[in-house]
């Protein structure tokens, strides 16, 4: 029977497994280009693309969007290091994050970034702070907690108590506090509904709702709009029933909505920051079989990489565990289909990337992969667990295959370690 593998660009996993070892996330530089340049051609051009590197802080996607034209998002010192050596104008960065720590901050104002958004009345508080200290001003968006939900999302941001952001009413009542803060400038406001929205009506209905509350507590607060941040949360299909957003669509529903603010504040930039959307679809995760077996009438395959590279595959907030797209790599042609349920090589009932699958009957030595990994992958992962350590990362670009993060070694993982005298 011929077996059929997997190519991405031409090259074949068996071909990047046999140099780098398994497991390794893949991704596929040319579909990054694909998602970001046809988004980019139906939005308006007024609208910034932010790309949020929580999704993937790998620094080469990082440059690769870069060269694009996206800015940056980040949420923690490493992420707006990686995002600066990228090559991302300082002026092309915002920080957020309701946790900042004061390293962070400064750092920030080091680096003389675009914009902290601050999420709490302390965390202005404490801007205003160091900025008097440092005698330096700095530009602060505020994060706001609104008083309106949105439908459309599959983990809801705001709209609802949450530790991100600052409540709406509770900001309205605040212009004396905002009045006291002397050292830093207010500049605008930043709303984050929620994330995987697949409704390109609600993202209109969203980005609408987000420009009127702006300039609704713009004038009652007295602050200039120089920045508005609408979130984002494109969503990208994960399961089953699920169908993509479409950009054509999407650009048609929010353009009247985003050029109607822009004629009436047109020195006012527009940001929308992506992560998923641009990156989850180019990926894919590899895990070699190990072994298979038979249980109480199931079938498993056990693989060498399993929820602790890849956790987002577990479902987590779903009720009923869901699978990702999969596949056997080594043998996507196979006629002899199985249905088994899918592991990786950790001590709990837990790791389980995908229960009742059907594809071709794998064999220990196969390639099993994962769809749609190019984002929250291992950085959303236990790593660390049964001491594992990180995957190697690797991207195919203009056909060409390129490690961009080293597999950690045991001996890696030992040597960060401190042995005390017993």
């Amino acid at each position: 029977m011929v077996r059929v593998q997997h190519e991405i660009q031409g090259i074949g996993m068996s071909e990047i497994a046999a140099r780098y070892g398994t497991p390794f996330y893949v991704y596929d530089g040319e579909n990054i280009k694909r998602h970001y340049q046809r988004l980019r051609k139906c939005l308006p051009e007024c609208l910034e693309i932010f790309y949020s590197l929580k999704a993937n802080p790998n620094i080469s996607i990082c440059a690769l969007l870069k060269s694009l034209g996206a800015r940056a998002e980040v949420s923690s010192l490493a992420e707006l290091m990686c995002a600066l050596k990228a090559g991302t104008d300082p002026r092309n960065i915002i920080f957020l994050g309701p946790g900042k720590r004061m390293e962070e901050l400064q750092a920030c104002l080091e680096h003389r970034i675009y914009a902290v958004v601050a999420e709490s009345l302390q965390e202005l508080e404490l801007l205003d702070k160091i900025c008097a200290e440092r005698k330096s001003g700095m530009r602060v968006a505020i994060r706001i907690n609104p008083s309106f939900e949105v439908k459309g999302a599959r983990l809801m941001m705001g709209g609802r108590p949450r530790q991100f952001g600052i409540d709406q009413d509770q900001l309205e009542q605040a212009s004396a506090f905002l009045a006291s803060l002397k050292n830093i400038s207010i500049i605008g406001f930043h709303t984050y509904m929620g994330t995987r929205i697949l409704d390109e009506e609600e993202v209109a209905h969203n980005t609408l709702n987000i420009l009127t509350m702006a300039e609704n507590l713009a004038r009652l607060l007295k602050i200039e709009l120089e920045m508005v941040d609408i979130g984002g949360g494109l969503g990208v299909p994960y399961y089953d029933g699920e169908t993509s957003i479409d950009p054509v669509a999407l650009g048609e529903r929010i353009a009247p909505h985003i050029q109607a603010f822009h004629e009436r504040h047109p020195e006012t930039r527009i940001i929308m920051e992506l992560g998923r959307y641009l990156v989850a679809e180019s990926g894919l995760f590899v895990a070699r079989v190990l072994y298979t077996k038979e249980s109480c009438g199931e079938h498993f395959v056990i693989t060498d990489g399993g929820t602790n590279c890849h956790m987002a595959a577990v479902g987590i907030g779903s009720f009923v565990k869901r699978n990702f797209p999969i596949r056997n790599l080594s043998n996507t042609a196979g006629n002899e289909k199985l249905t088994c349920n899918i592991t990786g090589p950790l001590c709990t009932p837990s790791d389980l990337l995908a229960k009742a699958v059907t594809i071709p009957k794998a064999e220990p030595g196969d390639l099993i992969g994962i769809e749609n990994s190019g984002a929250y992958g291992p950085s959303a992962s236990p790593v660390f667990f049964l001491s594992h350590g990180y995957p190697a990362e690797v991207m195919v670009l203009n056909g060409e295959v390129h490690l961009i993060r080293e597999r950690d070694t045991y001996s890696g993982i030992l040597d960060r370690m401190r042995l005390i005298p017993l």
